[in-house]
């Protein structure tokens, strides 16, 4: 059972008994209640019993079968596929003027009108990834005029992992905010694994359908044929994946474009079909047969991930020649996915500093036809194995921010080793910061409610509600508890960190109730600024005694208010040297502190600050021990790097 107040699940209905949609409703103890997007299906139903051999309930199949457009005949559980001649996409429906079920469903999730959701489908600018064969996910969408989503990746190795434990990180993931899952299965009983997953997951799946093609042929790239893989595709649109990373843009003639990079291929599926292109001195058979492969998809309503083949591997071959290329030609196969209905978003890197992130996000939009853009961070620097999930959460927020619709996460054991369920965590926590952090930055509806409803418990020291509200209750609640475990703390007007004289808040307080005594009206949301003015002219008199002077910045600050920040106290303050908290770009993750600030950080150090003031995990909510200390450091050595590989500094 949640803890009290804690989270619970509900149901916001819809135009008909079938459309319930879930939510997550924290009731605060002052009376208010707040309610969360929720991913985690019917496994925090307090109602239902979970039977991972039975799997879900088809939550959609009434709805597929009442549109009278598929029929039986396919393999798989459901074995649905469209009858002759019918397509059976959402972009179909939505350029039909049809507002579906999944569409209202999705709307209520957004908080945004059904037409809304039908007219950005039609443009192609959003998909619902809903395959008529997986009847167990719960719709949601995924386009940059809504809320920016994660994936989260798993999947068995040739050496790791079984199918229970596979299983097991879906639900895992979900949980902790996962939009959709991909299977990356490379071992063995891959269509078992993909099975269990797909039965049991409330989100969409995808997968990269050249892994198992590879399978079949005894891993020899050279020995695929386009038969083995359209069998491919057959089989896992009958089984229900949602949608598949089809890497079509790795042309013979950009194989030679990566000759020079210093990582070269790093895609696995863009390096399969560049052995086969040279192999066979011709074009890949993803891309001559792509008509055909749209054809398929149309029948099951499966959706185009483009694959980028070509991505950037480190920072030393971002945005070069090979990585545009192949994106060009994901542009045109867009146009060609549309003419069927069949509904695409577009991958992108990878490894990208922070000066070139938005040129990505801008010949993305441009190229590609406004398509979504569902991108792997971008890592920020290379410097950092084991904390990769903090150098890409800073990218993928950023890359958030600029437009991007769907992040992949990246765990502690990129480029080291297959990830275990604390992994999968790690990553998907800092993913759902970055993500959140982006949705704020743009303005999204909504979006700084959660923030707000936090920020206000802790300043009025309401303990529980902080937990309650944090993107992970239980670490919040143990770090507090680690060294005030009493029950009387978590009503004290103070944390370890301050002690009960030293807590600003608590201070504020006291000076908020004198001058209310006093007649004197409350502090402007112009303090912050008015004091910076301050500051300038302070800074002018300690020169005059040649006194050396840095200023000291904020705080908690949304990304696209950081830039005016720097400005403003280079302008004031005549250019004396910035030194920042931080700044946190959300406040939704205690515990997790040194993630949303290092993102903060490194965008505030390119910007031009000179020196980053760390946070730990425990900020807010107790005395940093040696693990919080190093944990700081590293996250904030992560965005000072990275700071200084955008500035270009020397080395």
């Amino acid at each position: 059972m949640p803890a009290k107040g804690g989270p619970m699940k509900a149901f916001l209905p819809g135009s008909n008994p079938s459309i319930r949609v879930p939510v997550r409703t924290i009731t605060l103890s002052n009376g208010e209640t707040l309610r969360l997007y929720d991913t985690s299906g019917p496994y925090t139903d307090p109602e239902y019993a979970v039977d991972l051999k039975q799997g879900l309930p088809p939550l959609r199949r009434h709805w597929i079968l009442e549109r009278d457009d598929v029929e039986p005949g396919a393999g798989g559980r459901w074995g649905l596929k469209a009858k002759p001649g019918r397509t059976v996409t959402q972009m179909h429906y939505a350029r039909k003027g049809i507002v579906t079920p999944e569409m209202e469903f999705v709307a209520l999730r957004e908080q945004c009108s059904p037409e809304h959701v039908r007219s950005e489908v039609a443009r192609g600018r959003a998909i619902i990834p809903n395959n008529v064969n997986h009847p167990e996910s719960e719709p949601m969408i995924i386009g940059r005029n809504f809320l920016v989503k994660i994936n989260a990746n798993i999947g068995n190795s040739a050496v790791s992992s079984s199918i229970e434990e596979e299983v097991e990180k879906m639900t895992w993931a979900t949980k902790w905010g996962a939009d959709t899952i991909m299977d990356l299965s490379t071992g063995k009983n891959i269509h078992e694994t993909r099975e269990w997953i797909l039965r049991n997951s409330p989100v969409p799946l995808g997968t990269v359908p050249i892994y198992q093609a590879l399978e079949k042929v005894g891993g020899k790239a050279e020995e695929l044929t386009w038969e083995i893989y359209r069998d491919t595709l057959i089989e896992q649109a009958e089984q229900g994946v949602d949608y598949f990373t089809i890497h079509a843009g790795v042309l013979l003639r950009y194989i030679p474009l990566t000759a020079r990079r210093v990582t070269g291929i790093v895609s696995r599926g863009g390096s399969i079909m560049a052995k086969w292109c040279l192999a066979h001195h011709q074009e890949s058979f993803l891309y001559t047969h792509f008509k055909e492969m749209c054809e398929l998809m149309a029948g099951y309503d499966v959706a185009f991930s483009l694959g980028d083949g070509l991505r950037p591997g480190c920072q030393a071959d971002a945005n070069d020649e090979a990585q545009f290329a192949e994106l060009d030609t994901l542009g045109e196969l867009t146009k060609i996915a549309w003419e069927h209905d069949v509904q695409v978003m577009i991958e992108g890197p990878g490894h990208v500093p922070m000066h070139l992130i938005k040129e990505n996000m801008d010949r993305q939009l441009e190229t590609c036809h406004e398509a979504p853009f569902y991108t792997l961070g971008p890592l920020t620097t290379d410097i950092a194995p084991g904390y990769d999930h903090i150098t890409s959460a800073i990218g993928a927020a950023m890359i958030g921010w600029y437009g991007t619709a769907m992040l992949c996460y990246v765990t502690p054991k990129e480029h080291l080793g297959l990830p275990d369920k604390q992994d999968v965590k790690d990553g998907v926590i800092a993913y759902k910061i970055a993500a959140h952090a982006a949705d704020i930055a743009k303005g999204h509806a909504g979006a700084r409610e959660w923030d707000d409803a936090l920020s206000r418990a802790r300043f009025e020291f309401r303990w529980e509600d902080q937990f309650n509200l944090s993107l992970d209750p239980e670490t919040a609640r143990s770090f507090h508890d680690e060294t005030l475990p009493a029950e009387g703390a978590k009503v004290a007007h103070f944390c370890s960190m301050c002690g009960p004289h030293f807590c600003s808040m608590k201070i504020t307080q006291e000076v908020r109730e004198y001058a209310k005594t006093q007649g004197l009206a409350d502090a402007s949301d112009a303090a912050q600024f008015a004091e910076l003015r301050t500051l300038g002219e302070l800074t002018l008199r300690a020169w005059e005694f040649d006194v050396q002077v840095m200023v000291e910045g904020p705080g908690h600050v949304p990304m696209d208010q950081l830039q005016m920040n720097v400005e403003k106290q280079q302008e004031w303050c005549d250019e004396a040297p910035f030194y920042t908290l931080g700044p946190l770009v959300t406040d939704i993750a205690p515990g997790y502190d040194h993630i949303t600030s290092a993102i903060g950080a490194a965008m505030i150090g390119w910007y031009g600050t000179a020196m980053l003031c760390y946070v730990t995990p425990k900020e807010h909510l107790g005395l940093p021990d040696k693990q919080d200390v190093k944990d700081g450091v590293i996250a904030y050595k992560i965005a000072a790097h990275a700071a200084d590989l955008a500035k270009g500094h020397p080395g």
